[in-house]
């Protein structure tokens, strides 16, 4: 999906949403993945207060009166969408969420990001903020997996990518698809990276993680230039084998399909990483009493 910038209409921004979805739909596909927070701008770049944030960013209700079209859309065509979006809970509290819609246009999941990635405090010194944990709360679904028309969905957002227990955790609930909608910036604000690395590191971690757990994974991006702020995109589909099957060329709204052979992630899940048989948990306490590498054990 190509930039969505701070004038942009919710109503602008469905109808390039509805028309990917007819895109993917003249193509073959029968779900379609679109970007976090794909209604509006990647606003956690801006300071300002939380509640100014949600009256203008955040969505009460989904589906609402701006983003009906979408669904309405979905359950004409019979194609089911993951959708990201700013989500403000009925208890009040703020989420990055995505949600699964099935070909009946119905809601059938909902994700809440857990791995919120940058920083709570102003730092009037850089070139732009990072705001996801003060603007959003960590999520409290967990990691599920959802069954969709008899495919097993898992879902997760931008920066769960790059964790691996994002993936083992979906996978140990035979997920045969994961899909992750994401906003990377082409620039680091915290050190000074290579821009190339910023691909590079995305790439790594949807490819080994695929291979590793045996599924596909559906990654896609926002792009482009909002309102200056530029972002790497490179929105992918990978197969069980690791390999980009099929990625982006553009930094506009772009449609990238594929007929996805799921039988091909059950190949490398009886016969290269079969849980059940070549799993050791008991050998794994670390990664869930430990947080980090320097906390003493309980």
């Amino acid at each position: 999906m190509g930039p969505v910038h701070l004038s942009d209409s919710r109503g602008a921004v469905v109808r390039r949403l509805v028309a990917m979805l007819r895109e993917a739909k003249s193509r073959g596909a029968e779900m379609v993945v679109f970007p976090e927070l794909a209604l509006t701008t990647f606003f956690p770049r801006y300071w300002m207060e939380e509640a100014e944030a949600q009256a203008r960013f955040f969505e009460a209700q989904m589906p609402n009166t701006d983003v009906q079209p979408l669904f309405d859309a979905a359950r004409e065509l019979g194609v089911g969408f993951y959708l990201g979006y700013a989500e403000l809970a009925e208890d009040g509290r703020p989420y990055n969420t995505a949600v699964l819609v099935n070909r009946k246009g119905e809601i059938s999941g909902k994700y809440r990001k857990i791995h919120l990635p940058g920083h709570m405090e102003h730092k009037p010194e850089a070139p732009f903020q990072h705001l996801e944990k003060k603007y959003f709360d960590v999520g409290n679904l967990g990691f599920r997996v959802f069954e969709s028309e008899a495919v097993k969905y898992g879902m997760c957002l931008c920066n769960d990518r790059r964790w691996p227990e994002t993936y083992r955790v979906m996978a140990l609930q035979s997920a045969e698809v994961v899909m992750l909608g994401y906003n990377t910036p082409s620039l680091n604000i915290h050190w000074n990276e290579p821009v190339h690395l910023r691909t590079t590191t995305h790439l790594v971690s949807l490819q080994a993680n695929a291979y590793q757990n045996g599924i596909w994974v559906a990654a896609a991006a926002k792009c482009g230039s909002e309102d200056g702020h530029h972002m790497i995109g490179s929105s992918v589909i990978v197969a069980p084998t690791g390999e980009i099957v099929a990625r982006t060329l553009t930094q506009e709204d772009e449609v990238i399909c594929v007929s996805a052979d799921l039988s091909l992630g059950e190949h490398f899940r009886q016969h290269v990483f079969n849980f059940a048989k070549h799993r050791r948990p008991e050998h794994y306490r670390l990664i869930v009493d430990r947080v980090g590498a320097g906390d003493p054990l309980p």
